[in-house]
């Protein structure tokens, strides 16, 4: 079991304390609210897909304009979270009917394993075969994620110190790096600790510093792009591709870099980690400050915020976050403030305003996210992975306080 700080322990268990991670006491019912996620899955049409997969585009990523479903293939970023999110849905009700479908998505990802066309291997395999391998054990499914480390790592270039995201763009970019790579080095920690060998360990490490070093700026907002001189390493341009402005903060990435280093910390325990996670959270609370609402807009720096989409995925993302920061940092009044947003997010995806009603939106559980505003796609819609992520930060949340109990 994960050490726990001290000052959590008292956090959770002292009933007069005003930060405590309970859902109850953020106004919402656990069970009434897992129960409330069940029924929103099971009104999506994808369920009946599950019972006879066929064709080539059979994995949820947000609605078209028209409200209908919009499917994508198994090479799509987003392919692997709603595998995740049948699995962590079992998860959360021990019922083997998620299981059963959660299974059924997983395992059509299987040849992704030798996908090197791009970094997303560890968003799709860790949320799909990752998370199978949790509640399964199957050892195949430790296999197919070997494999898929062994495919990401030839992605790294020595000169650079990265993994190289896009293979696009390449009249625009030499050799980019955006701020959604730090997701999946976890993949690699991961095989790290199955098979022992540190060239995962030295890759993925090598990566973070590499990007702690030149994707932020002074106040630790974040750059969504950097790109790299493949002979010098040395960076040739830091910028945005989905963001507001070069010089802001895509309030997304700053989502990507929050988790990401949260992530790096629990993985290797190198306090630089940890450090860089606080200063991002810090940036996100005490600098680019969440609405009343707790959920940002697309980006952080926009002027005017009033008729700006929200990103419910950007939000999400914080969330599972900052409840696993909250229990790693050592500092007392920032672990509390850490749980208190992470709560109040968490409480805000939870309302009427963010999450859908009985099916509406084919099934996809929340709704107001942003995918790229500034080429104006997937504007203001349900995304798959922000379905995700507020699972995620649900089950981290039940799980912390499983762990006191």
């Amino acid at each position: 079991m994960r050490f726990i700080p001290l000052f959590i322990v008292l956090l959770l268990s002292t009933g007069s304390c005003k930060t405590k991670v309970s859902l109850e006491d953020a106004g919402i019912d656990k069970n009434e609210l897992i129960a409330n996620v069940a029924t929103q899955l099971k009104s999506s049409p994808l369920l009946k897909i599950t019972d006879s997969i066929s064709g080539k585009k059979v994995f949820p990523r947000t609605v078209d304009p028209s409200g209908k479903l919009k499917l994508v293939t198994k090479r799509d970023w987003t392919s692997g979270f709603y595998p995740g999110v049948l699995w962590l849905t079992y998860g959360l009700t021990d019922n083997k009917y998620w299981k059963d479908h959660a299974t059924s998505y997983t395992e059509l990802l299987e040849s992704e394993q030798f996908n090197g066309s791009n970094h997303d291997i560890g968003f799709k395999m860790m949320t799909s075969y990752g998370l199978g391998y949790r509640y399964t054990n199957k050892e195949a499914y430790r296999k197919v994620l070997i494999q898929s480390a062994q495919t990401l790592i030839t992605r790294f270039d020595d000169r650079v110190g990265c993994i190289r995201s896009w293979d696009h763009h390449r009249d625009k970019w030499e050799y980019p790096v955006i701020i959604d790579n730090l997701m999946n080095l976890e993949l690699l920690f991961w095989a790290w600790k199955e098979t022992g060998e540190t060239v995962y360990y030295n890759i993925a490490t090598t990566h973070a510093k590499t990007t702690m070093k030149n994707h932020f700026r002074s106040d630790y907002s974040t750059y969504h792009v950097v790109d790299y001189d493949t002979l010098t390493g040395a960076v040739k341009f830091q910028g945005t591709h989905q963001g507001y402005a070069d010089d802001s903060c895509w309030s997304r990435g700053g989502a990507w870099a929050l988790y990401g280093y949260t992530m790096a910390y629990r993985e290797t325990q190198d306090i630089a980690f940890l450090k860089q996670a606080e200063k991002v959270a810090d940036y996100i609370i005490n600098i680019a400050k969440l609405p009343s609402d707790s959920v940002p807009v697309w980006d952080f720096d926009l002027k005017d915020k009033t008729n700006e989409p929200k990103d419910a995925s950007a939000a999400a993302i914080m969330s599972s976050a900052l409840f696993e920061l909250g229990t790693l940092t050592e500092n007392k009044d920032s672990g509390r403030t850490y749980l208190k947003v992470a709560n109040a997010i968490l409480k805000s995806l939870s309302s009427d305003n963010y999450f859908n009603g009985k099916g509406e939106n084919e099934g996809f559980l929340l709704k107001h996210s942003t995918g790229a505003k500034p080429s104006n796609s997937e504007v203001d819609v349900p995304l798959i992975y922000a379905d995700y992520y507020y699972l995620e930060a649900l089950d981290r949340k039940l799980r912390i306080k499983k762990q006191l109990n």
